[in-house]
């Protein structure tokens, strides 16, 4: 059958178009649809041709605007927006972010299609991890559930089958609802539906529950924030070597987890493999990373539509950088389409079988992770790959290699800008690069390097010289890897970006 004749018979014109808001909660799960679309080509929907996939996540989207015009917030804030017949007309819709949401599904909840009163909804928050302000959003029971499933079995499918052999299996998580209510409840709601894995929701742990949790014989997985993770060389030090070699995959959160602490987790877990789990308040589950070999992350086929976006909210090419747009499909009474994560991407080339057909992407930093020096942007991602490069090649130091965590802080009234390099012998490191580096190697390493770091939309307009007139000294310090210095948010997150005065 033809894909979009297909997707017009799962999602027919009765519930494209629902009558009323009161007719929403009846409206068949996306889920159901996914599972009846597997069924028609005999293949688990992940591993459906893309085209397939394509038509009817498209039929999904038409259907969530016919929605959202039931309510009239929306309708005033969609205008004149057509329904949109391909995925060309879908980037007109205007994308949403962080206020939006706020505004729309936080106290009275203008936003939502279904009122908060008719009951049957879950209410989960961030507490502003970024921005300090918390944020809400709301979901249907029902719908929620849907996704902790197809989340969680796509896990144990294809993420964590080949590193779990044998039984019984173990899947903790060190995620604390106190802490942000998305991750502890989101994701833990997912890994306990990974199949065939026993599911621990530990919350921050000390040096003893962890060697309790890892005492249970068979394979284990854990998955938390990427300080957490980071911390389980200290807190693994008294492990007996069954149950250090036990532990097979470590999963950490948003955000990047440095060579140093990779070196460190596998020298004390030889059997480990480190991979990223990303997600946000809207998305439970955004990407997952597959294998150690590749930084790429992979969609959930079906759980929601990810877009890599320009400034204009168009999609980028393949390998070029852009925006992180998230729109849920699991969503009949409180829609949210095309929001902004705060997030930028690098859009990948998909996964085109056999076995597993989805899109694919790879973290390049926080969209606020920028450093403003003058009139011009530079990513501070960019900007650290490229000092880092320079550095390496003056002094043969590798920040990869030495440093726990790094934060760029700009002092603007100073015109100073430091890079803070959290690292174990802050007195060797710091003599292995001024001697060779000299009084004003620092400058002119970060002269050199900053012209590479500009982000899309500012490319060409700076040089070393120009940056040399804004009048901006740099400098690189080392410090002890505890040190206060470096700003931590109340989750443990370290910023990549710290704006003072």
């Amino acid at each position: 059958m033809n894909p979009a004749d297909l997707a017009t018979k799962l999602i027919p014109d009765e519930e494209l178009t629902p009558v009323s808001a009161e007719a929403v909660p009846a409206l068949p799960s996306f889920a159901g649809k996914m599972r009846e679309c597997a069924r028609a080509y005999g293949t688990p929907y992940s591993e459906l041709p893309h085209d397939v996939q394509d038509a009817l996540v498209l039929r999904r989207l038409q259907q969530m605007i016919h929605t959202l015009l039931l309510n009239p917030e929306w309708k005033r804030r969609l205008g004149g927006c057509e329904i949109p017949e391909t995925f060309e007309q879908w980037q007109r819709i205007p994308l949403s972010d962080k206020d939006l949401q706020r505004e729309f599904y936080t106290e009275t909840r203008p936003g939502l299609v279904v009122p908060l009163d008719r009951g049957g909804f879950e209410i989960v928050a961030s507490g502003g991890t970024s921005g300090g302000s918390p944020l809400e959003i709301v979901y249907a029971v029902r719908e929620l559930h849907d996704t902790y499933r197809v989340a969680g079995r796509f896990m144990g499918d294809y993420q964590l089958a080949q590193h779990l052999p044998g039984s019984p299996r173990w899947l903790f998580t060190t995620l604390a609802d106190y802490q942000m209510w998305s991750s502890g409840t989101m994701v833990g709601g997912v890994l306990q539906n990974v199949p065939g894995v026993n599911y621990i929701g530990a919350g921050p742990v000390t040096a003893g529950v962890l060697e309790q949790m890892f005492s249970y014989p068979g394979p284990k997985a854990l998955m938390g924030i990427t300080a957490g993770i980071a911390i389980l060389t200290e807190l693994g030090a008294g492990l007996k070597a069954e149950a250090r070699e036990s532990f097979r995959v470590a999963m950490y959160g948003s955000g990047v987890l440095s060579q140093a602490k990779r070196a460190e987790l596998k020298a004390m877990f030889p059997n480990v493999t480190i991979l990223s789990y990303f997600a946000a308040t809207q998305a439970e589950t955004v990407g997952l990373q597959l294998s150690e070999k590749t930084p790429w992350l992979a969609a959930v086929p079906g759980l929601h539509l990810i877009e890599i976006v320009d400034e204009r909210g168009r999609w980028v090419a393949e390998g070029e950088e852009g925006e992180l747009v998230v729109t849920r499909l699991h969503a009949h009474e409180a829609p949210l389409p095309r929001l902004k994560l705060g997030d930028r991407m690098i859009r990948r080339p998909r996964l085109d079988g056999p076995g597993l057909r989805t899109h694919q992407f790879e973290f390049a930093g926080r969209t606020g992770d920028v450093l403003h020096i003058a009139d011009s942007q530079y990513s501070a991602a960019r900007a650290f790959a490229a000092v880092r490069e320079e550095l390496k090649a003056g002094t043969a130091v590798d920040l990869n290699e030495v440093a726990h965590e790094v934060q760029f802080v700009n002092h603007r009234e100073e015109r100073l800008i430091t890079l803070l390099a959290a690292v174990d012998d802050v007195a060797g490191l710091t003599y292995a690069t001024e001697a060779p580096l000299g009084p004003y190697g620092a400058q002119h390493l970060f002269l050199n390097a900053l012209p590479r770091a500009l982000s899309l939309f500012n490319q060409g307009e700076a040089n070393a010289a120009s940056l040399a007139k804004t009048g901006y000294r740099f400098q690189i310090r080392f410090v002890h890897r505890a040190s206060a210095e470096i700003e931590r948010t109340h989750v443990g997150k370290v910023p990549l970006v710290r704006d003072r005065g």
